[in-house]
């Protein structure tokens, strides 16, 4: 598909164009639904956005992106009307452009280096990025390529994924080697896109049913649609990466068993940092107190928003969630969706200092979200019958900075104070789970059970690398598809003898 060449604008003339706004549900629809939130930009409104782009000679953009997306390639070619061009720059440097292009945090990231931000408001680059990956997947068949992994050109056209950059594999066909990816979220499937691209024979082992990380069973269906993870999958299995679910690394097989018996030459482990944090508070083992991860998998995973489902979750009539990040703020924005009223979020500092993205927070406000700011929860008070009935608080005031930076909170004396709730949701962080490491004795942990790599994310154990969460502790989902690609890279030159000893 071919679509006519518009001429660039003046930098004048871009000037003038005001950020373009995203389509969404109204709020008084969408609070009572799981179906996406934000609808996309058309046609016209992805030209129009792009065409702010200053086109500048020293971009600062591609300085932001984990990923490192050419980004000015693909926001120029989408202002040219060449969206089939932009989906090829965009598929060339980042498997999961679908996925980023929604929960991506741009505006802490490549948005806020744009240049164009500094005077007005720069371009809306996600929204770009959502643009082409979309569109890319509606025309699959003008945009595949001729020749895929696992495809030959007798392969009907519209079989074919959208836009996948063609391996590169040797000349005899046959694969530069075998690679064990360890977990099928953010990190393990970017690094296996990569690595398939390469010319490697990738198996990504998945410990659920399901494929997708923390895309399929913590981010919810109102933000990231299950059909868009499913076609980006599609894509990679197409690139010839196979994926075995129900597979747990450190029970069904060992990092030794995949090295040795199972015949791999390298391992990246990318099984995140599952394992729930509590506040540690009374009352935490009263009925209708879940952790995120918890209350999430069973609405997203399992469905539980359906009343049919067969792993049910409680529907609140007044909820409480602790914390003030993206999965505080998927679970609360859940809870109001599952009838709460109100639906609490009760985070310790301010709405400034809250880790969330700016568009979540503007969204949970729309949708009738309680904030309640300069909390601290104290305990957990039940009834009679061991169900919660309330949060107690105790209003804080912000201090100095702690070491990250942010104020820290003081509790206001005697400003205690009961929160009516028949659920509470604790969305406070996770930690590494020790299933694997458990197996694998020689992996050198870091104190908090995180793995330690070098500068290549190369572990103590050569040939096993990792990235991610497992790594980092949790962070966000483009940090764990940097570090995909990152040790993508590292693998390949490690498999050719470049890398370590």
């Amino acid at each position: 598909m071919t679509q006519p060449s518009i001429p660039p604008l003046k930098p004048a003339e871009r000037m003038k164009i005001p950020r373009q706004s995203m389509p969404a549900q109204s709020a008084d629809l969408r609070n009572a639904n799981f179906t996406e939130v934000n609808l996309g930009l058309g046609e016209h409104l992805a030209i129009r956005e792009a065409q702010r782009c200053l086109d500048c000679k020293d971009p600062k953009c591609m300085n932001g992106c984990p990923v490192q997306i050419n980004i000015p390639a693909f926001v120029t070619a989408v202002a040219r009307g060449d969206f089939a061009g932009a989906a090829k720059h965009l598929f060339r440097d980042n498997a999961l452009p679908g996925i980023s292009g929604r929960v991506c945090p741009q505006e802490k990231q490549c948005e806020c280096l744009c240049i164009r931000g500094n005077k007005g408001e720069p371009v809306a680059i996600g929204y770009l990025e959502r643009f082409v990956a979309d569109w890319a997947r509606e025309h699959a068949a003008a945009t595949a390529p001729v020749a895929l992994a696992g495809m030959d050109n007798s392969t009907p056209q519209d079989a074919r994924p959208a836009c996948p950059t063609s391996p590169v594999a040797p000349t005899d066909g046959t694969p530069r080697g075998r690679v064990a990816v360890v977990g099928g979220g953010p990190a393990g499937l970017t690094a296996a896109g990569e690595l398939a691209r390469k010319g490697y024979a990738v198996t990504v082992y998945e410990a659920l049913h399901d494929v997708g990380g923390v895309f399929i069973y913590g981010i919810l269906e109102f933000r990231l649609p299950k059909a868009i993870v499913r076609k980006e999958v599609d894509q990679l299995v197409a690139l010839g990466v196979k994926i075995e679910c129900n597979v747990v690394i450190g029970r069904t097989y060992t990092i030794d068993d995949l090295l040795s018996e199972e015949g791999f030459n390298a391992v990246f482990i990318a099984n995140g940092a599952g394992l729930p944090v509590f506040l540690g508070i009374p009352g935490e083992n009263l009925k209708g107190v879940y952790s995120a991860n918890e209350f999430l998998t069973r609405v997203n995973l399992m469905k539980a928003y359906d009343a049919h489902s067969a792993t049910p979750v409680l529907r609140p009539k007044q909820a409480a969630v602790i914390g003030g990040g993206n999965v505080a703020m998927d679970a609360v924005r859940t809870a109001k969706r599952l009838g709460a009223d109100p639906a609490n979020l009760v985070y310790r500092r301010s709405r400034t200092e809250m880790p969330a993205r700016l568009e979540e927070v503007h969204h949970a406000e729309e949708e009738g979200v309680a904030f309640q700011m300069l909390t601290n929860p104290l305990a957990i008070l039940g009834d009679e019958n061991g169900w919660v009935k309330a949060l107690r608080c105790q209003r804080m005031e912000l201090g100095e900075p702690d070491a990250s930076g942010r104020r820290s909170p003081v509790a206001i004396p005697g400003s205690e104070f009961d929160l009516p709730c028949d659920v509470v949701v604790e969305a406070i962080g996770t930690k590494a789970n020790p299933l694997l490491t458990q197996t694998t004795p020689d992996l050198k942990l870091d104190k908090r059970g995180n793995i330690v790599v070098d500068e290549t994310l190369m572990t103590s154990k050569p040939g096993v690398f990792a990235g991610g969460d497992i790594v980092r502790g949790a962070a966000t989902v483009i940090l764990a598809m940097g570090d995909g690609k990152k040790a993508a890279g590292a693998i390949d030159r490690w498999m050719r003898g470049a890398v370590g000893s």
